[in-house]
């Protein structure tokens, strides 16, 4: 999976509507060009505004914040051989330059810190 961090309206804001279009445009090539070789099967924007749940008394508020480096701003989910295909597919991404980040992550079967060292889920 691809994760898209740092997409706030800040990262855009230096662009001209024509620049914008022009880079919308880039994206959705870039993904129809995946989705046609079969390495990408959905991917979505995220909104900026949302919740954030707390683990102290699963307190709620308003986030994540769209001025945050670390904020999501969208995925890609890829069907790829391994980590390094998926790593060059996301050095293609037409917002680097402006200082997206893309983070590559293999999603797991099961979740590897509440598995045991067998791979196994906890029993209980």
């Amino acid at each position: 999976m691809l994760l898209f961090k740092n997409a706030g309206p800040a990262t855009h804001a230096h662009l001209s509507p024509d620049e914008r279009k022009r880079l919308a445009q880039q994206w959705n090539d870039w993904f129809d060009r995946l989705a046609r070789e079969g390495k990408a099967s959905h991917g979505q924007p995220l909104e900026a505004e949302g919740r954030v749940v707390l683990s102290v008394g699963g307190r709620v508020m308003d986030g994540p914040y769209a001025e945050s480096k670390e904020a999501v701003g969208g995925y890609f989910f890829l069907t790829v051989a391994d980590l390094a295909e998926a790593t060059a597919i996301a050095k293609q991404c037409p917002s680097l330059e402006l200082g997206i980040t893309v983070e590559v992550r293999p999603l797991a079967a099961i979740s590897p810190t509440l598995s045991d060292v067998h791979g196994r889920p906890p029993k209980g």
